[in-house]
């Protein structure tokens, strides 16, 4: 028989997000209000005309988020009920405590946090950091270990984008630095902390099927379609904007058509790789947002995407294999493929861009809006103008090691964290099941626990 649960960890899961949902409640109470309604018609007008103008891209993001990345995660065969449940709890709960730490540092004014759609869409951005990340865990991490990680990349995340865009001047308008390397190398660092210098073997669970590979590609196939609101929604309106969503579709077409030539020459007879389609479509979008709103031509956005798509591909097929026998790191979803080789490319790209451009685009450059209110470009443009364009570049590279370095340190003291036993991981045999967090109906109907697995799997319940 297994041992009984202890009681101390028991109900953890609900306690805690009952407790930060109720301490949520007051916090909204007592500082929390709406900006009050403007007397003066022509700035109802300009607010009507920008909430016109933002929230049919912020619906788009929230599609992406809900239920493209949800199903994208859903290639494991046994856990994708668990997958989109994580990721949909994770979104709000990362959502609600950056508008609390965003409230604060940003929005607090007389006693009162003013909130308004914007600080809702920058929060959203600093949840993606933790989707992202925690796909390098997936399977293998209870929920409590989830929040415990969003608790602590999200004050994290706030800090490297005040220092890299407020402070350094860094021009990111689609989050390729500030949030896709971020987030890749904090879930790199988690993943070692957690798991240490012993290699995980494969799990006989996590072999996906050729419907749980279908089900993964719808979920790419939404991303992609909506990944130029994602790019675009911060640009200013207009010029930059446009540039933004056209050099975003341009890279992502290019990164998908050189994703499936990537991957039919890298495979056995020609064949595709679902993994490399799934991933290797979207690199294009992650690698293009450090320029997407930059005055580069049409050519440089194709080049992007399909230089993007090879290194995504490449990676799967040999990078993470090597650091996982040399280094023995866990990357469960290829983040490091997806957002970080693609990532660091679009950086260097958005060094490029800055040096080789003309000087009569110069100002279509500066059209990034700034996280924290603002345009972004009042805040670097005269550092650029005093110091050149030699200067700024050197700042686009000093943004991605401060992501890189900030992150990875990071990410490796909150995967100290997660080894806590209190926090319930599970243990390898019953990783990658959603028996462990669900009443499935078929299990549900079967006679008892007849086996020590299912026996431990109804022990950890109780824990989680």
């Amino acid at each position: 028989m297994a041992a009984p649960p202890p009681t101390r960890p028991r109900r953890l899961l609900p306690l805690s997000l009952g407790l930060f949902q109720g301490a949520l409640l007051l916090f909204f109470a007592i500082f929390v209000t709406y900006d009050e309604p403007s007397a003066r018609a022509e700035d109802a007008n300009l607010v009507a005309n920008q909430l016109y103008g933002i929230f049919p891209l912020f619906q788009d993001i929230q599609v992406m988020l809900v239920v493209g990345l949800g199903l994208l995660l859903t290639f494991l065969p046994l856990y994708g009920l668990s997958a989109i449940t994580h990721n949909f709890l994770l979104l709000n709960f990362s959502t609600q405590w950056a508008l609390v730490l965003q409230g604060l540092l940003h929005h607090f004014h007389h006693g009162q946090v003013h909130l308004d759609l914007h600080n809702l869409l920058t929060a959203e951005f600093a949840a993606v950091t933790v989707l992202i990340s925690v796909g390098a865990v997936l399977g293998r991490t209870s929920p409590c270990q989830l929040l415990v990680v969003a608790t602590c990349e999200v004050p994290i995340y706030l800090a490297s984008e005040w220092a890299i865009v407020t402070h350094l001047g860094v021009l990111d308008v689609g989050g390729t630095i500030t949030i896709h390397v971020f987030s890749c190398y904090f879930g790199l660092g988690v993943s070692k902390a957690l798991f240490g210098a012993a290699r995980q073997p494969v799990h006989p669970k996590e072999t996906p099927t050729p419907r749980s590979d279908l089900l993964s590609l719808v979920g790419t196939l939404i991303l992609w379609v909506f990944w130029p609101s994602f790019v675009a929604v911060l640009c200013q309106p207009g010029d930059a904007q446009h540039r933004a969503i056209l050099n975003t579709l341009l890279a992502m077409s290019a990164s998908a058509v050189t994703t499936v030539v990537a991957s039919s020459l890298l495979e056995r007879d020609g064949k595709l790789s679902p993994g490399h389609l799934q991933n290797g479509s979207l690199a294009g979008g992650v690698a293009i947002g450090a320029v997407a709103d930059m005055a580069v031509p049409p050519v440089a956005a194709l080049a992007l995407g399909s230089l993007s798509a090879v290194a995504c591909v490449l990676g799967f097929r040999f990078l993470t294999p090597l650091l996982a026998r040399k280094l023995a790191l866990q990357d469960q979803c290829g983040i490091h493929n997806l957002h970080g080789l693609p990532g660091i490319l679009g950086a260097a790209a958005s060094a490029v861009a800055i040096l080789v451009a003309s000087e009569d685009t110069s100002g279509s450059r500066f059209s990034q809006v700034s996280p924290v209110g603002g345009n972004a470009s009042e805040a670097v443009g005269g550092r650029w103008g005093d110091h050149g364009a030699g200067r700024q570049a050197l700042c686009q590279a000093a943004g991605l090691a401060v992501a890189i370095g900030g992150s990875l340190l990071a990410g490796l003291l909150a995967g100290a964290a997660l080894r806590l036993p209190c926090l319930a991981r599970p243990p390898e045999q019953l990783c990658f099941d959603d028996s462990l967090y669900f009443n499935i109906q078929d299990q549900a109907e079967s006679p008892g626990p007849g086996s020590t697995a299912e026996e431990e799997a109804l022990a950890l319940k109780e824990r989680v």
